[in-house]
């Protein structure tokens, strides 16, 4: 279908063959299958830990924390070897490899007696006994080809996906559009089979079963891959853009001594390459320091095309703008870090809260996973999105007449202050849960935990309908943020930044959980943290986070006021559209 439209190409370009929707089910599938053995093993690792291999709870939770901590740092790796040296087609390939062989690893130390402690109670022990040193470093390689598969997936599919199609032609552009509405049905559809039939299988039939499956389909991933290997388009990686940031930083300390001209904007070097595909982006008064990069000297050499002879001495005007636009975001990305925070507790904690509260699903005997209760999060969060886009951005675009409805930073911070209160909400129900066992008839016990509270675990889900909005206002808003505030030439490295923010909130709330144990352990009031979460304050906790993401969020509105939108040349702060900043060429 695209090949029947006339464009105008160079010759590179005609030698690409676009296959757009026939390389779509390889694509598709891939993904498909990919996010349903990711999701599918990571989901429930939790419980996984604290129940196969007999983990305290606060141990169990670090290890989780550490281990999404380094997948999500991982990417920014992953981006910087694929747009360097392998291309996004091997770095793809690679990992998904890399993933199936962890998940294998994985699956082993349930099907292996030998590769888990023995079950808590059993008549050989008698009681609960920890892994060993063998048992858990044959874990970490598991966890390890996790990591690498992580760093090479996420910041390449989807870029790999739009890769297929010609975005010179109207055909193209929809298949892109198309794609783009698939990977996020994928995502969602691997995240509600993960949560309901994978979990049930796992915690309620066979742990080697329930890991097995998602191991299968990644096989299935790499499989599909593969096959159409024939027909991808494969881009060739043109060098890391890292090195055009590293440039500036090094021209602006070598003059650093040299005052800056009246008129920057007039005087200042500024070679723009005939096919650069970045935006041609105006001057700006932020950061002038490393404008003196910029200022052109007597020493400094000029080759016959207009560019510098030594671009370690010499950038344009254009260069430095860019690495500005970056600069810009690190203060909004660190924003992220502690909002992440509240996100975090809702995968973990909320775990621990569904294991001590009444799970049974109305009069019946089924008992919900609790590590399920996250569904609801990714309804709230589906729902959300849905509606956000067909009723309230039109409304909103009535009153405001801008595009989105809201700035990208006010969208931001409104998914913050919901964050918030998503918190003080959790830390209500805590207190609830933990009240009712204490006070009033339990339902059970739990061997390793203590009384299972008659709270129906119901109670949890409005505090996961309330982050999955808030999901849908700031991680939403910051993809696009970061994507469209990066230059064009950085857009992997700008996928990879949202994961290195995740990385840095689960280790700061790996950070924060240990501190906390460990300051309350020796209180009077006792430990906030403790297996038996009727013993301790988790409300408190909550609350802690809480206060963090307040202080957050003010620290956010301080850095949006002060925040320049790319291409405003006028120290104005408001938001420009994609359309009015336009590419030196069309992308590709």
């Amino acid at each position: 279908m695209e090949n029947n439209e006339k464009v105008v190409t160079t010759d590179d370009e005609q030698k690409t063959k676009h296959r757009g929707i026939k390389a779509m089910p390889f694509v598709i599938g891939n993904e498909t299958f990919e996010k349903l053995g990711t999701l599918g093993t990571s989901t429930n690792l939790l419980v996984y830990l604290t129940t196969v291999f007999n983990m305290k709870s606060i141990a169990a939770t670090t290890l989780v924390n550490v281990f999404q901590g380094s997948t999500n740092l991982a990417t920014l790796i992953g981006a910087f070897l694929s747009d360097t040296y392998f291309g996004r087609y091997w770095t793809l390939g690679l990992a998904s490899i890399s993933s199936f062989l962890g998940m294998l690893i994985i699956t082993l130390t349930a099907a292996v007696h030998k590769l888990h402690p023995p079950h808590c109670g059993t008549p050989e022990t008698g009681v609960c006994i920890g892994p060993t040193a063998g048992q858990m470093s044959f874990l970490a390689c598991g966890f390890g080809l996790l990591v690498i598969g992580a760093g090479g997936i996420r910041p390449c599919n989807l870029a790999f996906g739009a890769d297929q199609f010609n975005p010179k032609t109207e055909s193209g552009r929809r298949g892109i559009s198309s794609f783009f509405n698939w990977y996020y049905f994928t995502f969602t559809f691997a995240m509600m089979v993960s949560l309901t039939i994978i979990v049930y299988v796992q915690s309620d039939v066979s742990w080697s079963l329930g890991l097995a499956i998602p191991a299968f389909l990644m096989f299935l991933s790499c499989a599909l891959f593969f096959m159409g290997s024939k027909i991808y388009v494969k881009v060739k990686p043109e060098g890391s853009p890292l090195k055009d940031v590293a440039q500036v930083i090094v021209a602006a300390m070598k003059k650093r001594r040299l005052e800056l001209p009246d008129q920057p904007c007039l005087s200042l070097f500024n070679h723009i390459p005939p096919n650069s595909i970045n935006s041609k982006l105006p001057h700006t008064d932020q950061f002038r320091f490393f404008s003196k990069g910029a200022i052109l000297t007597r020493e400094d050499e000029i080759n016959s095309d207009g560019s510098a002879g030594n671009p370690w001495r010499l950038c344009s005007m254009q260069k430095v703008e860019e690495v500005k636009c970056v600069i810009r975001v690190i203060p909004i990305w660190a924003a992220g870090i502690i909002y992440y925070v509240a996100l975090v507790q809702q995968s973990t904690f909320v775990v621990f809260q569904a294991l001590q509260s009444d799970r049974r699903l109305g009069s019946t005997s089924f008992k919900i996973p609790a590590a399920s209760y996250t569904v609801f999060n990714m309804l709230s969060l589906t729902i959300w999105i849905a509606f956000y886009d067909q009723v309230l951005v039109p409304l909103l675009r009535r009153f405001t007449r801008k595009e989105g409805g809201i700035t990208l930073l006010q969208k931001m911070g409104a998914g913050m202050v919901l964050a918030v209160i998503t918190m003080i909400l959790s830390a209500l129900v805590e207190d609830r849960r933990r009240t009712l066992a204490l006070t009033k008839a339990t339902v059970g016990t739990d061997a390793r935990r203590g009384a299972i509270s008659s709270m129906s675990g119901m109670w949890l889900v409005p505090q996961l309908t309330l982050i999955g909005v808030s999901e849908g206002l700031t991680i939403i808003g910051q993809v696009e943020f970061f994507y469209k505030q990066f230059p064009e030439n950085m857009r992997s490295i700008a996928g990879a930044f949202l994961f290195c923010g995740m990385a840095a909130s689960n280790y700061l709330s790996s950070f924060l959980v240990s501190i906390v144990h460990q300051i309350t352990g020796g209180e009077k009031t006792g430990n906030w943290l403790p297996e038996d979460l009727n013993k301790g304050r988790l409300d408190y906790f909550y609350y802690l986070v809480a206060a963090l993401g307040m202080v957050n969020l003010l620290y956010f509105l301080a850095c949006a006021k002060w925040y320049k939108y790319k291409g405003s040349d006028d120290g104005s702060t408001l938001e420009l559209s994609q359309e009015k900043i336009q590419p030196q060429k069309p992308l590709v």
